[in-house]
């Protein structure tokens, strides 16, 4: 099978989703801060204009502070029960992505990170996300890339803001607050022979604090990942692929995409252009390598990353970037190494499916490795997890055999130490 209209589509859905992202950003969070900025709410908060670690959401989390659970949150943000934020952002995209999804694959399930549940219980927040996802699907008729076929055969003609045909709508057509949630909780989708998985924002304190993040989507058919598409908005393809600071504007964002046998390729977010492939790097010597790692401490276990690095002698300081972003960069060959280690806070996660499927694929395409931490190829057939895997280790695929011999010294010197 060729997947040509699932590539366009997801190309499409995740640019679209990710132009979302970046509204939202600007004219919802950025703004509330600045404007508690100004009203002088603490030291901390009147740093956020100048982004970078100081845009942080700085405030603790109090589930007495207000209806978001944050003292003084940004108005915008809500929690999870775990605790990890999630903004109008992550329902935004999830609904754009699901909208166009119901049209061009009907038939196809969507396994996405959110539902509607917490969003029904917040009028002020679902009358945003409503918003912007109105704005969203008004500017379907403009933008850098062609819609999905499928999507622009059949709403052809259809009034600006009007559902797509056979979706949630109200009687006039229109986006209301009940068809989003509907659209939302078409991600509560099952794991079956082909389905599609959504991270709406993979990197969510990263958006928050104005750095790395995306939106991946993947299709899974048969337990394998077949089409991968990631937006990411702070990465631009000049220098290293490596984004710029938040007030960089010469950053356009780019989306990377790949079909398994096909290759993997880059372009840009907002300009048309022609996709240009991607490949890893030909670093073969440990001494060289880059290390990608994530940012947040509870995603991974940063010592035991450094110890490694140690280890193997690796000379470069490891570079923390948020999300799937790290895999783009990976693919893009500049950096050669990513793991994903077990937290001693959480030393039976198992990974979930939207956390890797569109980045492993990427990488693959693009002459990469991806296994699990025992050199295991990743398994998409077991439901919302990777309940077969233990792990991840990514690498241009020169490296992976040492990485993987030195995860395993590790294990077995910390069993040692352990027995003593």
């Amino acid at each position: 099978m060729s997947f040509d209209l699932e590539i366009e589509f997801a190309v499409e859905a995740v640019r679209r989703a990710a132009r979302v992202t970046r509204r939202v950003q600007a004219e919802t969070l950025l703004h509330r801060l600045e404007a508690d900025a100004t009203k002088g709410q603490g030291q901390e908060q009147g740093r956020v204009k100048g982004h970078g670690q100081d845009a942080r959401a700085t405030n603790a989390y109090r589930p007495e502070a207000d209806a978001t659970g944050w003292a003084d949150a940004p108005k915008g943000v809500l929690q999870k029960a775990d605790l990890s934020p999630v903004t109008v952002a992550d329902f935004a995209s999830q609904a754009v992505v699901a909208r166009a999804l119901q049209e061009a694959f009907g038939a196809d399930p969507l396994v996405g990170e959110e539902d509607a549940s917490a969003l029904r219980k917040d009028p002020g927040t679902l009358e945003l996300v409503t918003r912007f996802v109105a704005e969203a699907i008004d500017d379907d008729v403009v933008g850098a890339g062609p819609s999905p076929r499928p999507v622009r055969a059949r709403n052809a003609g259809r009034p600006r803001g009007a559902a797509p045909t056979g979706s949630a709508r109200s009687s006039e057509g229109g986006v209301t607050p009940e068809s989003v949630c509907e659209w939302i909780d078409h991600g509560n989708g099952e794991a079956c022979d082909r389905f599609w998985t959504l991270d709406p924002i993979d990197g969510t304190k990263g958006y928050l604090r104005r750095e790395q993040y995306a939106v991946a989507l993947a299709l899974i058919v048969g337990g394998r990942v077949q089409v991968a598409a990631l937006a990411c908005p702070s990465l631009y393809a000049g220098g290293a692929l490596l984004g710029g600071g938040a007030g960089d504007e010469s950053r356009a964002g780019i989306i990377v995409a790949a079909v398994r046998g096909r290759g993997a390729f880059w372009l840009p977010m907002d300009v048309k252009a022609t996709p240009r492939p991607l490949r890893v790097s030909t670093v073969g010597a440990m001494c060289d390598a880059r290390f990608l790692r994530s940012v947040e401490a509870a995603h991974t276990n940063l010592d035991d990353i450094s110890w490694l690095a140690a280890a193997l002698g690796v000379m470069a300081a490891s570079v923390g970037l948020d999300s799937q972003a790290k895999y783009a960069v990976l693919a893009g060959g500049h950096g050669d190494v990513l793991l994903r280690l077990l937290s001693p806070k959480r030393p039976d996660y198992k990974e979930m499916i939207w956390d890797q499927a569109a980045g492993s694929l990427i990488v693959e395409e693009a002459g990469g490795r991806v296994t699990d931490l025992a050199g295991r190829a990743l398994d998409f057939s077991q439901g919302k997890t990777l309940a077969a895997n233990r792990g991840v280790c990514v690498t241009n695929g020169h490296l992976h055999e040492a990485i993987l011999d030195g995860l395993a010294a590790m294990k077995a010197a910390g069993a040692k130490e352990a027995a003593r």
